[in-house]
């Protein structure tokens, strides 16, 4: 299967456990905890948008022909910011719901943004010379951990 396919079941994935994390919209929990992990997920989508625009990133784990790297803002500290911020977001409505067969859909989702992180890295390597000692530098996902 080719790199392309691949990154397109994984965004198809992607946006079906999001659905599933969030529908139906009915009724939720507004915990502290719930509330605490939505507004750390908009800060950290807002801090990444600032850094990377609309238009230099892909939906697609494949870098754009016209982009460029970015190292600053949310990506000194993470590789995948975005991504961070949409599991903060997905995690305080598994909080919110507080339903088993959602949290299942997280994990699953974080197994899926993983897998794009390894196609989309491998895109980046060829393109950026640069991102093999960035990738050395900075985690993944959690500053210092993963």
């Amino acid at each position: 299967m080719s790199p392309s396919t691949q990154g397109r079941l994984l965004v198809t994935a992607q946006f079906a456990l999001v659905i599933a994390i969030a529908w139906p919209w009915t009724s939720a929990s507004a915990s502290a905890a719930a509330v605490g992990l939505g507004l750390a997920g908009t800060a950290v989508g807002a801090w990444t948008l600032v850094h990377n625009r609309l238009g230099n990133f892909n939906i697609r784990p494949e870098p754009r022909a016209t982009g460029h790297l970015v190292v600053t803002g949310p990506y000194r500290f993470v590789r995948h910011p975005m991504y961070v911020a949409l599991l903060l977001l997905a995690a305080a409505l598994v909080v919110a719901y507080a339903e088993a067969a959602k949290a299942g859909c997280l994990a699953a989702l974080v197994a899926v943004l993983w897998g794009k992180t390894v196609l989309e890295e491998r895109g980046l390597r060829a393109r950026y010379p640069e991102y093999a000692g960035y990738a050395q530098r900075v985690s993944r996902f959690i500053p210092g951990v993963l």
